[in-house]
């Protein structure tokens, strides 16, 4: 894959699964924009990692539930690069997957699922309202939004986070719809149980372990595995190919 001259922006890119995909945007000859909240050093570090590589990247610190901080993001990307070609929306609220300290249906509150819903909706409607009207201008553009395999199969309910994912899907399929006229696709990445990360590494051995055997591929998703599915929506492989979600999960889910 070729992204030459292409200008990407990374939400939570700092770590995880969101330096991973910056990173392999970045091998793949992207201009890629590694947004953080806090952790300055480590996004320095993604930075770091994709000028060595040869890529061009900068880091921006914004709270992308905050439109003003996603205004100036914007501004700043267009500065630098002259166009906003693809966004990956993969910030999101903090969030630990661990079954015994999870919320159940009657002790979860209003606000548990407020805060999910303003990190995964939120975040991503304030980041797509931003870039929108410079991908219309530039005629095109990839939009990739990060949910989960949850929504087809809460193997633990997660109420809240997985209610915001939800409701991410359903944005997301509601943009394709629209922007479909303007050259601009939509899709979604729906990722399995993700392993190592910071969410996960509370997650208890024996559920990683009945996840595994119920997968098909004998193994959890690791940040690779959806830097690939989201490098292929962005691609022009993928030009003619809006409103899907892609579950990477090594076929727990199949529909």
């Amino acid at each position: 894959m070729d992204f030459h001259g292409k200008s990407v922006l990374v939400t939570g890119a700092s770590r995880g699964i969101g330096a991973t995909i910056a990173r392999s945007f970045g091998e793949n000859g992207a201009n890629v924009v590694v947004n953080f909240l806090q952790n300055e050093g480590l996004a320095g570090k993604v930075v770091e990692d994709i000028r060595a590589q040869g890529g061009e990247a900068i880091a921006i610190q914004a709270d992308v539930t905050k439109p003003a901080d996603v205004g100036r993001m914007a501004e700043r990307i267009i500065d630098a690069y002259g166009s906003l070609d693809i966004v990956v929306n993969n910030a999101l609220s903090h969030y630990s997957f661990n079954p015994k300290t999870r919320k159940t249906a009657w002790e979860i509150e209003w606000d548990d699922y407020r805060r999910q819903i303003e990190g995964s909706l939120g975040g991503a409607y304030h980041i797509c309202k931003a870039a929108i009207p410079h991908m219309k201008q530039q005629n095109g553009g990839r939009i990739i939004n990060i949910v989960t395999n949850l929504l087809d199969f809460p193997v633990v309910p997660y109420h809240d986070y997985t209610t915001a994912k939800s409701a991410l899907l359903g944005y997301s399929r509601n943009l394709a719809a629209e922007l479909g006229a303007f050259g601009i696709t939509v899709n979604c990445v729906a990722p399995g149980l993700t392993y190592p990360t910071d969410s996960s590494r509370e997650t208890q051995e024996e559920v990683r372990e009945a996840i595994i055997r119920l997968t098909p591929m004998g193994r959890l998703t690791m940040p690779g595995d959806i830097a690939g599915g989201v490098l292929f929506f962005a691609s022009d492989w993928a030009s003619f190919i809006t409103g899907q979600c892609l579950r990477i999960d090594g076929g727990l889910v199949m529909t």
